[in-house]
């Protein structure tokens, strides 16, 4: 029996259980030819013929020979496709493996490609308009309406925009434990001072 190599490097879980049922296969037909050479009284070794060189008449010889050949060349193919599978197996994990660390080092390309803050809230009052849009102590501000982290000098640029921006909804972008958050902000008068209701503080450059 000739294998023909199926998989030809594609180590798809598919191509993995073909060459499993093709091994299952091999393993009936290696039972089915020992089972003929059982019910001969004979195993791979017994002699065929008698005592004084001739054939033996007790059993079928021809079917014997058949059965020990095909036995030996099953084992053979066996062989090559226990070494086929586990090579298969090997290429399957290690390309789950390669996936699953291109997803993590895409995942933590990600996290080094936040852009930087340029402000830290360090205080938010409670009922105000901050808090009111979830802006929480310790938030880093990377876009505050249409001050981002290119074009923010100092903190007058924000002041300007909650001033043009009362009453209408600013979209605020902050890093809150390594990952980006962005909410609604909407600067209005509060029974607190200011529009905004939280104290907001330049992060140094380094």
């Amino acid at each position: 029996i000739k294998m023909t190599e199926e998989n030809n490097g594609n180590s798809t879980m598919e191509a993995v259980q073909s060459l499993i049922k093709k091994k299952d296969n091999m393993e009936e037909q290696i039972k089915a030819y020992y089972d003929v050479l059982e019910d001969q009284g004979v195993g791979m070794e017994g002699p065929l013929v008698d005592a004084e060189g001739f054939p033996r008449a007790d059993v079928n010889v021809y079917q014997i020979r058949t059965a020990r050949h095909g036995i030996s060349c099953l084992q053979n193919d066996h062989k090559a496709i226990m070494v086929e599978i586990e090579e298969a197996l090997h290429r399957l994990h290690a390309r789950e493996k390669a996936k699953r660390d291109q997803d993590q080092a895409e995942s933590m390309e990600q996290e080094v490609t936040l852009p930087s803050p340029f402000a830290r809230v360090d205080a938010v009052s409670q009922g105000s308009p901050a808090c009111q849009a979830g802006l929480r102590v310790n938030d880093e501000i990377i876009a505050f309406g249409s001050v981002n982290t290119r074009t923010f000098q100092n903190l007058q640029n924000i002041a300007l925009v909650v001033q043009h921006s009362e009453g209408k909804p600013l979209s605020v972008t902050v890093i809150r434990n390594g990952q980006k958050t962005q909410m609604g902000l909407t600067p209005q008068q509060w029974s607190g001072r200011g529009l905004l209701g939280c104290n907001i503080v330049p992060i140094q450059k380094l």
